[in-house]
């Protein structure tokens, strides 16, 4: 029996982490270039950050308060938003964001 409801816990909280781990945050930033990061956090950056990305360079979030940089796993829903205030939403892992929707904020 005790085997069962150990079971039973550690299953519950498997359940529990994967929901946790699934759940889509919204995070505010400006969008960037690894290149630049933080530096390149401003509405003005529009141009030399489509110059980093020919180059190579990766998308990037750089958050309102903290400044952390989150790289983005998919770039291309971004596109358009080079160097705007946006609201972001989707599945944050470790310093990465894979972005399932994107709005506009006012500056």
């Amino acid at each position: 029996m005790k085997k069962l409801l150990l079971l039973c816990l550690a299953v519950s909280l498997l359940l529990i982490a994967a929901f946790a781990v699934a759940a889509d945050s919204t995070v505010n930033g400006i969008v960037s270039d690894s290149q630049c990061g933080v530096k390149g956090a401003s509405t003005t950056h529009a141009a030399c950050m489509n110059k980093c990305l020919a180059k190579g360079a990766k998308a990037v979030i750089v958050t309102d308060g903290d400044q952390k940089v989150l790289t983005v796993d998919n770039p291309d829903v971004l596109k358009g938003h080079e160097g705007h205030h946006v609201a972001v939403t989707g599945a944050v892992t470790g310093d990465s964001i894979h972005v399932a929707s994107v709005k506009m904020l006012k500056s």
